[in-house]
């Protein structure tokens, strides 16, 4: 009786696996339009160093500190984008000049150029990028012991920014940036006016920093290439093809097409690969009429003694989506055993326990678990058992399956019975 009763848990248990995915239709190949993260912020410092506009006498040293750049840059594509950054520049005498000390506040708007995506770096590296920035702005200059006020002007800026992906959110930078004021009325070191007509002021600047990306997508604009994607898209939809014309389940249909691709063996199934259901009740028709004719009506074929076997040793179950206490359709068929078998043994009882996964608070967990009793009890109650030989146990979380697995919580998300 132990193998034949092993036979058939076999199949119950296969048959409950299937009826978790009853309702699935085929698989379609789908390919999303590729996204990218567009936002980031750059922080950068480093030395500077003006070329023009010193008054004579005076001179900065040939690396200056000190040098501080902010920016924003938005991409509208991996090759192009704008940014907006604001810049701090200190210019002190070095040792054998006289004393001075002067600043410089600017903001500028850029144009960005993604380099490396314009000359397909991604063909040889994928950690190392080069932008190229330009545009104009504002700057404004003051001074310690030099001339009052402030000075105002308008600036050209254009430079470099060579990266190292350091990870997909944060990459180190190199910049090397020339700007060029326009009617700079005061030298660098605010000692003296200009004397060299409209475009005065010329200021290096190099500095390192780190670019931080923003944003939930795997990648930014700066590492992302839509031909590198576009093989990828091409490479998963032939694996796709390849993987789906498998006939996972034997059943003659390949999974591209079968609508039921994992049908208890050996079931007959129609050209879309579902097994033949002709009273729609959620049981192929073979295994049915095996149920039927080895436990069916006046205990043919088996002992009641080997159906309470089966069903106390949980291999009949009703099913469950997840957070719902509505019974599966495929899975009603549990009811259907449990109440034939009480109807064949009117001095019999039944605990009808409930299930739930360790999704959510457990208190809740514990009354879904009782719910889904409930209703199993009242689907057997309309069947025709009396109330009063049916009792609801809610059992709450089931702990024996790993949580983080979708497939596993499908199994014990259920109601099952012991009878007595």
């Amino acid at each position: 009786m132990k193998k034949k009763l092993a036979s058939l848990s076999f199949l119950l248990f296969t048959f409950a696996a299937n009826a978790q995915n009853m309702t699935t239709t085929s698989t379609k190949t789908t390919i999303e339009k590729p996204t990218y993260d567009k936002w980031s912020i750059e922080l950068n410092g480093g030395i500077n160093k003006p070329t023009k506009t010193m008054t004579p006498g005076y001179a900065t040293a040939t690396f200056n500190p000190f040098h501080a750049d902010l920016g924003v840059r938005y991409m509208f594509n991996p090759k192009f984008g704008l940014k907006m950054d604001f810049g701090y520049d200190q210019f002190k005498e070095r040792d054998d000049t006289p004393e001075f000390e002067s600043r410089m506040l600017r903001t500028s708007l850029q144009g960005v150029v993604n380099i490396g995506r314009a000359l397909n770096f991604e063909t040889w590296t994928n950690t190392i990028g080069l932008l190229a920035h330009g545009g104009f702005g504002v700057s404004q200059l003051t001074a310690e012991n030099g001339f009052d006020g402030k000075d105002y002007m308008g600036h050209g800026i254009l430079g470099l920014t060579g990266q190292i992906k350091l990870s997909n959110s944060v990459a180190l930078t190199g910049d090397l940036t020339g700007i060029v004021n326009g009617k700079q009325n005061h030298n660098f070191d605010g000692m003296a006016p200009t004397t060299t007509g409209s475009f005065d002021g010329v200021l290096l600047n190099a500095s390192v920093g780190l670019t931080f990306y923003l944003g939930k997508n795997e990648k930014h604009a700066d590492w992302f290439s839509e031909e590198n994607e576009r093989l990828n898209n091409l490479e998963d939809r032939v694996t796709t093809i390849e993987t789906n014309l498998i006939d996972t389940d034997k059943d003659g249909v390949a999974d591209l097409y079968d609508l039921e691709p994992n049908t208890v063996g050996g079931v007959a199934v129609n050209t879309k690969g579902q097994a033949v259901d002709t009273n729609q009740n959620g049981v192929p028709d073979e295994l049915e009429s095996y149920l039927e004719k080895t436990y069916g009506q006046n205990g043919k074929g088996a002992t009641n003694n080997t159906v309470e076997e089966l069903i106390n040793g949980g291999y009949v179950n009703v099913y469950f989506d997840f957070n719902s206490s509505k019974p599966t359709n495929a899975s009603l068929s549990g009811v259907d055993f449990l109440v034939k078998y009480l109807k064949n043994n009117p001095g019999k009882s039944a605990d009808i326990i409930g299930y739930s996964d360790e999704i959510g608070g457990s208190g809740y967990n514990t009354e879904l678990s009782r719910k889904r009793a409930e209703a199993v009890k009242n689907v057997a109650i309309n069947a025709g058992i009396d109330a009063s030989r049916l009792n609801v146990i809610a059992n709450g979380e089931d702990t024996s399956v790993n949580k983080n697995s979708k497939e596993a919580r499908q199994i014990v998300r259920r109601v099952t019975f012991q009878v007595k």
